[in-house]
C-alpha cells in the first residue's frame, strides 16, 4: 500500500465499486471495511451453510472456512480475520493462513505502523499473545489486557501465574497475577493488574497494579511505586522515558502522579486518559472539575467548556491542538476542539482526526440515519449511507472520504479549501 505520501491524492472522486450489494449466489453479507488508502473495501460474505469467505471489492478470497470474525485492515493496509475451520481456529491475513488450528483467538492488534500483528491465543488450554505468526514460548493458565509495543519487537499481558481452586479467597489475597513480557513473568505478583503500557522504546512497562484489598498502585519494570492510592488508572510514560505518569485518587479526589509523587494537586472528580505531547512537555487529559462536568486538561489546567460526558481525547502530532467527543449522557453528541465547540449536534460521532501538521482537524458524525464528514467544522456538500473517518494527505492540504453511496463505495480526494 505503501506510504501516506504514495497513496493517490488527486482531486476527484472514483467509484471503487459501482454496486458493493451482497454478489450472485452469495446468502448475506457482513458490515464492510476499507483499507486506509481507500483503494479497498471489504465484507465477510456467506455463500451457504458452514461457508464463509472475505469479499475485497468484487473479487473474493480463494479460501473459505466455517466462520470468518473480525476482519481488520492493519495500518499497511493488510487485511487479517479471525477463522473457525472443523471448531479449531485460524489467524489469517491476506487470504493465507499465520497461525493455527488452536483452541482459540481472538483480538487482533497491530503496532503503529501496521508492520507487526498480533492476537490473543488459547493452545492446547494454555493462553498466550501470537505476534508475527510465533506465539509465546511460556504459556499460562490465563492471559488477557495485552499489548504490543510501538515498534512491533514486543508484546506483553497480564498473566496468571498461580492456580487457584474455587472460592480460594485467602489465596487470591496472595496474589496470582503478573505481568509476562514476551512471555518471561515478573517475579512480583499482585491480587490485579491491568492495562500494561509500553515505553516509546519497546522496552520498558508499566502497569496499574492492586496490591491489597483496598490499595492500588503502578509497576514498572516489575517494581512497584513506594507509594500507594485509593485508586489509579492507565499510566502513561513520558515520551523521553524521564517517568511515568498516571491518575491517582487520594482521599476521593483525582490528581496524576510521577513515578509515585503527586504532580497534579488531587482536585478532579475524574481524571483519566493521560497523554503527553510528542516532546513531553504537555501532559493532557480528560477531567471532571466537578460533578457532570467533563471537560479537557493540559498541564492541570482545565477547559473552561464543559460537558456532562467528555471521551476519545485525540492530539495532534505535535501536542498543540486535542479534539474530543462531548455528549449528553451518550445522546446529542458534538466535536470541541481546543476549547472550542463545532456547530450542530448529532446523533452519534467518531473520534477526531488531525492533519500531520496539525493546522486541520476531522470528524465523522451521523444524524438520521445519514453519515457526514465534517473538517474545521463545516461538512463536505453531501451526506452518505455510511461512512468512515476523514484521512488528511501528508501536507495537509486534501481528505480523503470513503463512503458508501446508493451502494457504491466511493473514494473522494478534497481540498480542505471545499469546506
Amino acid at each position: 500500500m505503501g506510504r501516506i505520501s504514495e497513496w493517490d491524492w488527486e482531486t476527484g472522486e472514483k467509484i471503487v465499486v459501482k454496486d458493493f450489494s451482497p454478489l450472485q449466489d452469495h446468502q448475506w453479507q457482513e458490515e464492510p471495511y476499507v483499507s486506509p488508502d481507500g483503494e479497498t473495501v471489504a465484507a465477510v460474505v456467506n455463500r451457504g451453510e458452514l461457508d464463509f469467505s472475505i469479499r475485497t471489492n468484487d473479487t473474493l478470497w480463494d479460501c473459505s472456512y466455517e466462520r470468518i470474525w473480525q476482519p481488520k485492515f492493519s495500518p499497511d493496509g493488510r487485511l487479517a480475520a479471525l477463522c473457525q475451520q472443523d471448531g479449531e481456529s485460524n489467524f489469517v491475513v491476506d487470504a493465507q493462513p499465520v497461525f493455527g488450528p488452536c483452541d482459540y483467538v481472538w483480538e487482533i492488534q497491530f503496532n503503529n505502523d501496521g508492520s507487526a500483528i498480533a492476537a490473543m491465543v488459547k493452545v492446547d488450554g494454555q493462553y498466550g499473545v501470537l505476534l508475527n505468526g510465533t506465539v509465546w514460548e511460556t504459556l499460562y493458565e490465563n492471559a488477557n489486557n495485552y499489548t504490543v509495543s510501538g515498534n512491533g519487537k514486543h508484546s506483553a499481558a497480564v498473566v496468571q501465574v498461580k492456580r487457584l481452586p474455587q472460592a480460594d479467597i485467602e489465596g487470591f489475597k496472595k496474589g496470582v497475577y503478573s505481568i509476562a513480557v514476551d512471555g518471561n513473568v515478573w517475579t512480583k505478583t499482585y491480587l490485579n493488574i491491568w492495562t500494561p503500557v509500553f515505553d516509546d522504546g519497546g522496552l520498558r512497562v508499566a502497569a496499574q497494579v492492586r496490591v491489597s484489598t483496598f490499595d492500588y498502585t503502578i509497576a514498572v519494570d516489575d517494581e512497584p511505586w513506594p507509594v500507594t492510592y485509593n485508586q489509579v488508572w492507565e499510566p502513561v510514560f513520558h515520551p523521553k522515558g524521564q517517568y511515568v505518569a498516571a491518575p491517582v485518587r487520594v482521599a476521593g479526589k483525582w490528581g496524576v502522579a510521577r513515578d509515585g509523587a503527586i504532580s497534579w494537586k488531587p482536585r478532579y472528580l475524574q481524571c483519566l486518559n493521560l497523554q503527553f505531547s510528542e516532546d513531553g512537555t504537555q501532559l493532557w487529559g480528560i477531567v471532571a472539575t466537578s460533578y457532570g462536568k467533563f471537560t479537557v486538561a493540559c498541564n492541570d489546567v482545565p477547559w473552561s467548556t464543559t460537558f456532562p460526558t467528555v471521551t476519545d481525547l485525540v492530539l495532534s502530532s505535535d501536542g498543540r491542538h486535542a479534539g474530543v467527543l462531548t455528549s449528553n449522557s451518550n445522546t446529542d453528541f458534538h466535536i470541541m476542539i481546543d476549547n472550542k465547540v463545532w456547530d450542530g449536534s448529532w446523533d452519534m460521532a467518531w473520534p477526531v482526526t488531525f492533519s500531520p501538521n496539525g493546522e486541520n482537524a476531522g470528524a465523522l458524525v451521523e444524524k438520521n440515519g445519514k453519515f457526514h464528514i465534517l473538517i474545521n467544522g463545516k461538512p463536505f456538500d453531501r451526506a452518505f449511507d455510511h461512512a468512515w473517518s476523514p484521512t488528511f494527505s501528508e501536507d495537509g492540504s486534501k481528505v480523503m472520504i470513503r463512503a458508501i453511496e446508493n451502494n457504491q463505495y466511493v473514494r473522494i480526494i478534497a481540498d480542505v479549501t471545499q469546506f
